[in-house]
């Protein structure tokens, strides 16, 4: 029996952060994935305050944040099979974050075709219906992008991440 695109993406799903160097660093945190959709937090951390007067985490982890989260939707969106590169990536920011808060990215795919894919998605810091940015994306599938693909696909088959 073929393998359904959820359990495709609960397979690929530790991939998501352990596959990208900045997501690492940043911390980031896949809390949940499914067709066309994908939830990621940042967590708020003293070093990624980006100004040390109000204790507001900075901007680039939101954008950070937010262009992952809409990857992932993005890749989701596609069928799970290719790794798409952000094309476009519009961010409108609503307001600053609460200090102390992780920030929270919900993504969504809303449009997937061939090889190009068109999200949506929000930042927030608990309360959905204020939130701190939303964005809205392009995606599309290019060579570079299928060799990540690649790369990921080995990395599943052998169990073991390059840096191991």
């Amino acid at each position: 029996m073929p393998e359904s695109l959820q359990d495709l993406l609960d397979r690929l799903a530790p991939l998501i952060v352990d596959g990208s160097p900045h997501a690492q660093a940043l911390g980031l945190a896949l809390d949940g994935l499914g067709p066309g959709r994908a939830t990621m937090r940042a967590p708020y951390r003293e070093d990624l305050i980006g100004d040390p007067e109000t204790g507001v985490l900075h901007g680039g982890v939101v954008t950070a944040l937010l262009d992952h989260a809409c990857g992932v939707a993005a890749f989701s969106g596609l069928g799970g099979k290719e790794t798409p590169a952000t094309l476009d990536l519009r961010i409108d920011y609503m307001r600053p974050a609460e200090p102390g808060k992780d920030i929270i990215a919900e993504a969504e795919c809303v449009r997937a075709h061939g090889l190009i894919a068109f999200v949506r998605a929000t930042a927030h810091d608990g309360d959905e219906s204020d939130p701190v940015a939303m964005a809205s994306a392009a995606f599309m599938v290019t060579r570079p992008s299928k060799a990540a693909a690649e790369k990921a696909r080995k990395i599943m088959e052998t169990g073991t991440m390059p840096h191991e």
